[in-house]
């Protein structure tokens, strides 16, 4: 099957297109800067190089127009027609409790998608403007959302359940949802290929280590815990994001500084984190060359991201009773040597004693949303 994968940001959107046959890419891009009186967009067929051009795209659905008139371009020799498309599948990062797996887009769908909005407002909205401007331009395609959160449903209310009044929880729907479920899930796979094991039999720890951080500990292809809550605020140090704090600092702050709800929120979520410690950066190599040359506050971010990365290591090897594997992933996970180099060190008794391995595997969520569209797409066929 042939599916095209929508990645919808606040003011971008990422495509790939597969042969799901193949298990490879035909082509990748990106718009960029929607919005802006300049967008770009990039674009690479399958081993040539990207070509850029400088494209308008006020929006999402004059973006998602570029991407049609550039998969269809002969000179690209993509596809002739949108009609050779087998399915669209949309990233979509909050499913809350209702979205568990894959599912079709209906108008119901996208109803109760928006109704969402309020617990991702920079993301879900985005993609709702994807599947919308899809539906323009690529009439009759049947299209999927793959929701970030869906993986981590299988995770018990003794670990997703916070420790306030739980009628907040039936209210609100307050609880540990996590995020980036789709990127550890697809190296979760990958980590049970990589040891020649089934996926069933493992216990992974999986590290999405970017600019945002996660961590999940998957037992037999199942998440058991993650370390992102309500918000892709808590757990690891980030790089712009606090991570785990104790709550009542948030009330400390907005009393002593006067800060209203909204600033409140810009400290931890854009100052705060790598950024915020050292004074210098939010960017792990950055740091790492200030380190070089003795800069104490650069040293200590390092160190504190480290150190929480192997305290959640401990935990959730505690949980799951044993250990497989601890797999690298994302920007930092995947590039930056001295992070992995570090956590083998500082671990190195510890996964011994469980005769776990380190696996550094990038991450491909387009790969692994093109799948869950195509295995989806073959079930109704097979309805049908």
């Amino acid at each position: 099957m042939k599916i095209l994968v929508i990645n919808s940001g606040s003011s971008s959107i990422k495509y790939q297109f597969t042969d799901t046959r193949l298990q490879e890419p035909l082509c990748k891009g990106m718009v960029e800067r929607i919005g802006s009186k300049s967008s770009i967009l990039t674009h690479r067929r399958s081993k040539e190089k990207t070509a850029s051009v400088e494209v308008y795209a006020p929006d999402h659905n004059q973006a998602i127009s570029h991407i049609f008139e550039t998969l269809t371009k002969p000179t690209h020799h993509v596809i002739k027609s949108y009609k050779e498309i087998s399915g669209i599948g949309h990233r979509v990062v909050h499913g809350d409790e209702i979205f568990t797996r894959p599912t079709l887009v209906t108008p119901e769908v996208i109803d109760t998608i928006e109704k969402l909005n309020e617990l991702a407002p920079l993301h879900n909205p985005p993609a709702i403007s994807g599947i919308r401007a899809c539906q323009r331009f690529a009439r009759g395609v049947r299209q999927v959302a793959v929701f970030d959160t869906a993986f981590h449903q299988t995770i018990e209310p003794y670990a997703y359940i916070y420790g306030i009044p739980y009628e907040l929880y039936e209210e609100l729907k307050i609880r540990r949802y996590g995020f980036h479920g789709t990127s550890h899930k697809y190296v979760a796979k990958q980590a049970a290929k990589r040891l020649n094991r089934e996926l069933m039999d493992l216990s992974l720890i999986t590290c999405h280590l970017g600019n945002g951080c996660s961590m999940t500990a998957v037992k037999n292809g199942r998440s058991l815990d993650t370390s992102l809550g309500f918000t892709p605020l808590e757990g690891l140090l980030m790089g712009t994001r606090c991570g785990d704090i104790d709550p009542a600092i948030v009330l400390y702050l907005m009393k002593k500084r006067h800060l209203s709800p909204e600033a409140m929120g810009d400290l931890l979520n854009k100052k705060s984190g790598l950024l915020g410690v050292s004074g210098l950066s939010n960017d792990m190599r950055d740091l790492l060359e200030a380190a070089a040359s003795d800069n104490e506050r650069a040293k200590l971010a390092i160190e504190m991201f480290l150190y929480r990365i192997k305290k959640y290591i401990g935990a959730y090897a505690a949980s799951m009773d044993g250990l497989d594997a601890v797999v690298l992933t994302a920007g930092i996970g995947e590039d930056v040597p001295f992070v992995r180099e570090r956590i083998a060190k500082d671990l190195k008794n510890f996964l011994k004693n469980f005769r776990a391995r380190i696996l550094v595997i990038p991450t491909d969520e387009e790969m692994m949303i093109s799948q869950e569209t195509a295995d989806l797409l073959k079930g109704l066929r097979g309805q049908g």
